[in-house]
């Protein structure tokens, strides 16, 4: 099931917003600088740090509290560092970003 988040320019270029789905699951959703959405659970595999409120830079984002940085597209953290978030299918349809609802 689809679920509809919000309009495309409600996310900041090289930013992030949060959603939490109906059970208070945090995710976040990012945009990239040529308008690329992804999203990934709210929580660097490292310390459970917030990826909102991390630097979004290329296809990544850099984890507030360590610095661990996290491909957006694969939910996996750059080496030397391991682990990996989930990440969720996204598309934008008509400037709104559409987002396939957690199982």
């Amino acid at each position: 099931m689809k679920i509809s988040i919000c309009k495309l320019e409600d996310i900041p270029k090289l930013g992030s917003r949060r959603y939490c789905t109906e059970e208070g699951e945090p995710i976040a959703l990012f945009r990239t600088s040529d308008d690329r959405v992804f999203a990934l659970d709210d929580k660097c595999p490292h310390k459970g740090g917030p990826l909102s409120q991390g630097i979004v830079f290329g296809q990544s984002v850099a984890c507030p509290l360590h610095n661990w940085c996290i491909d957006l597209a694969t939910g996996t953290a750059a080496a030397p560092d391991e682990g990996r978030v989930r990440r969720f299918d996204v598309k934008v349809v008509d400037g709104m970003v559409e987002m396939e609802a957690p199982q």
